[in-house]
């Protein structure tokens, strides 16, 4: 992250705080209403009502603490996906809340500033979008040249029923952030045709607002489900041509699939199961934030997130044995994606010999990348190697069945 985005979401809390002011009687109750509604979102779920944000109290937690968590968590990703968005271009963000992508877009992407795009943020609560408005305003004001935007938001309060996919067919990125999880926590885990039948829901429903050549870009909590999820809505989305641009560095079979952990056969399974996820620590979170997260018993050491970006629709249509045959010569990659390339996705951790390691994605399946400590540290997740920088070997680690990979 930019030393710029950390000064602007350092100023997030006090900005907040100015745009939406508690009175002093109420101000002692804040923590207490955080901790109450961060169980209703988490543990207490079936007990939360439709409009629960109405609620003053709950809306005023959610802001002040749910919200600048939410941004930090998008502008730590942002940064490192290749969102391209000439002038005048539409961005529909479903379930957007508080305007939290709009906002953290703002931040991460100074150079988009100056550029007229208009938004379509879709929501049920017209309360949350409008404060969501006046906070963006003010960041905008705070950050901007004349106090000019020269971005539209346009709120739409809308029931965005994932089983009816007609859109409109214009977006140039559909994005949507924390909202299928409200579908797929229903589900309990060991039904996988329903998760399946739900990323397909959720793949046709962004697929029909985007346009042809437009991407799709869905962030949700890092947790199991929701990295099932993530896989099953890249399938889904690949039956529709459009390519999985991040996290996957390839278009061939997910590793973390399930069909992908299976032990082989007359062997017991014996790892856990891995989901595709990235995790951070929080050290250069707002202090002031950090503090409201302590007051509230919320302490947050690290932010998790699983997301995926789609780009166009690719109507290039490869065959089985065409894919066959590129696979045997470029490392399983595909189409114009020649070179071999791995997507960091854990921290670091030690190895025997003294070296360190992190676990990564390939087109080779599930990767362990070594190398010196004070060169393994480095890298972050989310970087993504390619391969004059590796050295490939037909090694498997004992422990995680992962290929070892060597980093030069």
């Amino acid at each position: 992250m930019e030393k710029e985005s950390k000064n602007i979401l350092n100023s997030i809390p006090e900005l907040i705080n100015k745009t939406f002011p508690i009175p002093g009687k109420f101000r002692g109750k804040l923590p207490s209403d955080i901790a109450e509604l961060s169980r209703l979102l988490t543990n207490s779920r079936g007990e939360r009502s439709l409009s629960y944000l109405t609620r003053p109290n709950y809306l005023s937690a959610y802001l002040h603490y749910f919200l600048p968590w939410n941004l930090y968590r998008l502008c730590v990703l942002l940064p490192s996906l290749n969102l391209k968005l000439p002038a005048d271009d539409t961005i529909t963000d479903l379930g957007s809340g508080p305007l939290t992508f709009a906002s953290a877009l703002w931040i991460t992407r100074p150079d988009l500033r100056a550029i007229p795009l208009e938004f379509n943020c879709v929501d049920r609560s017209t309360p949350v979008m409008e404060a969501g408005k006046k906070l963006f305003l003010a960041l905008a004001e705070q950050t901007g040249t004349e106090n000019s935007c020269t971005w539209k938001i346009n709120l739409v309060k809308k029931d965005i029923n994932i089983n009816k996919s007609a859109g409109q067919n214009k977006a140039s990125l559909v994005c949507a952030v924390n909202m299928f999880n409200e579908q797929y926590d229903r589900i309990p885990h060991n039904n996988t045709q329903a998760l399946r039948e739900t990323a397909k829901s959720a793949a046709l429903l962004m697929h029909g607002e985007a346009s042809a050549n437009g991407s799709i870009l869905t962030v949700e909590p890092g947790v199991p489900q929701s990295g099932r999820f993530i896989v099953f809505l890249r399938d889904a989305l690949l039956e529709l041509g459009r390519l999985p641009s991040a996290p996957c560095p390839h278009t061939t079979d997910c590793p973390f699939s399930r069909k992908q952990q299976r032990p082989p056969a007359g062997k017991q399974r014996t790892k856990k199961e891995r989901w595709c996820h990235f995790a951070f620590e929080t050290a250069d979170a707002p202090k002031d934030l950090q503090r409201l997260s302590t007051a509230a018993k919320l302490q947050k050491e690290r932010i998790t997130f699983s997301f995926l970006l789609a780009g166009a629709v690719n109507k290039t249509k490869i065959q089985p044995e065409t894919k066959k045959r590129e696979e045997s010569l470029s490392g399983g990659q595909t189409g114009t994606q020649s070179a071999f390339r791995i997507r960091v996705l854990s921290d670091s951790f030690p190895l025997p010999g003294g070296k360190f390691g992190r676990y990564g994605c390939s087109a080779k399946g599930f990767v362990l990348l070594t190398g010196e400590m004070s060169r393994i540290e480095k890298i972050s997740p989310l970087s993504l190697l390619q391969d004059g920088s590796l050295l490939i070997t037909d090694e498997r680690d004992a422990k995680s069945g992962a290929l070892i990979t060597e980093l030069k």
